[in-house]
């Protein structure tokens, strides 16, 4: 079984119910700590369950949702083993996971459209990471 987590504020709802269809309908099972409200959160309530899950190794992959995706992504990486990508193109989201083997995905919803970010998480999902040479900088991304 595929599992992945995802967590989203008030400005990705939306964004996340498009992304939990498709990824069930593709089989996976996700865990959803996001809202599933419009109204007003705080983004790091959503953002570290995700983390943790891929921190820990309980979940391989995240994906995280909020307005510009620059929250979310600095909170994500803040924990320790987590390489949160902030992409807003499928180019950048493939050489996110090719070169950084980034395992959480940030999705600027403010700009980027529910399609965009569909087809940006199934590149996510579909990338090998690289290795080579790339391993050892990845190696080096971590402070502990």
């Amino acid at each position: 079984m595929k599992h992945i987590s995802i967590g989203n504020d008030h400005a990705g709802t939306d964004y996340k119910n498009a992304i939990v269809a498709h990824l069930e309908a593709k089989g996976y099972t996700v865990q959803n700590y996001g809202t599933n409200t419009n109204d007003s959160v705080d983004y790091p309530d959503f953002v570290h369950p995700v983390a943790s899950d891929v921190e820990h190794g309980k979940i391989p992959f995240g994906i995280i949702i909020c307005g510009s995706g620059n929250g979310a992504a600095m909170t994500a990486n803040k924990h320790q083993k987590v390489r949160a990508a902030l992409c807003w193109t499928k180019e950048i989201v493939a050489l996110a996971r090719e070169h950084n083997n980034a395992n959480i995905l940030s999705i600027p919803a403010r700009f980027t459209s529910i399609p965009q970010a569909i087809a940006m998480v199934d590149t996510f999902l579909d990338t090998e990471f690289e290795g080579g040479r790339h391993q050892r900088r990845v190696a080096k991304i971590a402070c502990s």
